[in-house]
């Protein structure tokens, strides 16, 4: 069982350099989130494949083919309210017309990807695509299981990678917190 939360920032040179001081030999970064829309667009390119057009071998099994509209979706169930309510005590120029792309530009990370992946390459050598696509019900008991233990982690998206040498799930998210003076955020 693989579960990985990062980002590129854990391949760079620095983070290799890192990795050779922990006693685990790997990279954990404080911020391994998407940190923009470009970030997002980069994602959707990669999880469903749109730079080549081979889609055959992926499967979404929460939300629709446009990552981007998912995690907008996220954000207008998750904080709609929150930002309709900041904006009745604020004055006209400090309302906000669109929290996502709020987030987009300030600081904040707009959501995280997540990957899990069962078995190794070893593994999934001799099994054959009728084998794999099993991990399909899989995976779906993984979103239903993550969402149990993290309620505030709002899933927008997972997509199946069944083009590599060992099925995966990309899954997106944004964790969601309650409790601050200006309604939910994202952190």
């Amino acid at each position: 069982y693989s579960f990985h939360l990062g980002s590129d920032k854990n391949k760079s040179k620095l983070a290799k350099k890192v990795s050779k001081g922990n006693i685990s030999g790997t990279t954990s970064f404080s911020n391994n989130a998407i940190q923009n829309a470009n970030d997002l667009s980069g994602v959707n390119k990669h999880n469903l494949r749109d730079y080549d057009n081979q889609r055959e071998l992926i499967t979404t099994i929460y939300g629709t083919n446009d990552i981007v509209q998912d995690v907008k979706q996220v954000y207008l169930d998750e904080f709609e309210q929150a930002k309709i309510e900041y904006n009745t005590k604020t004055r006209a120029d400090r309302q906000i017309i669109d929290y996502f792309q709020k987030v987009c530009d300030s600081q904040n990370d707009i959501a995280c990807e997540i990957i899990i992946e069962l078995g190794d390459m070893d593994f999934w050598q001799d099994k054959d695509n009728e084998y794999r696509y099993k991990m399909t019900d899989v995976y779906n008991e993984q979103i239903q299981e993550l969402s149990k233990l993290l309620p505030t982690f709002k899933v927008a998206n997972a997509t199946i990678h069944y083009d590599e040498t060992s099925p995966h799930m990309h899954l997106i998210g944004i964790p969601v917190k309650e409790g601050y003076k200006n309604g939910y955020i994202f952190r």
